[in-house]
């Protein structure tokens, strides 16, 4: 699991300053150097049809590393088995 947490941080992609949830909207904008308006305006039109919007925002927030370079989903998994016997 490492080295996927490890190329996701390569990916440089971060859950951004600008968040009303997550902020993964805000850390898309910031990759892409555009206003986070338009990213969530897309976002919404996304979310309209038919698809698995919501469940992609879901594991992109848990994948996404936050501005301290921190993994949810690999704090979680590090929490978890470090409570196991």
């Amino acid at each position: 699991m490492d080295k996927f947490f490890s190329i996701v941080r390569g990916l440089g992609l971060k859950r951004g300053p600008q968040r009303i949830l997550g902020g993964v909207l805000g850390g898309i904008a910031a990759k892409l150097n555009v206003d986070v308006a338009y990213v969530r305006i897309a976002f919404l039109l996304f979310a309209l049809l038919p698809g698995p919007a919501f469940v992609f925002y879901l594991v992109a927030w848990a994948v996404l590393p936050d501005q301290r370079n921190v993994i949810p989903l690999q704090s979680f998994l590090d929490r978890r088995s470090l409570n196991r016997p």
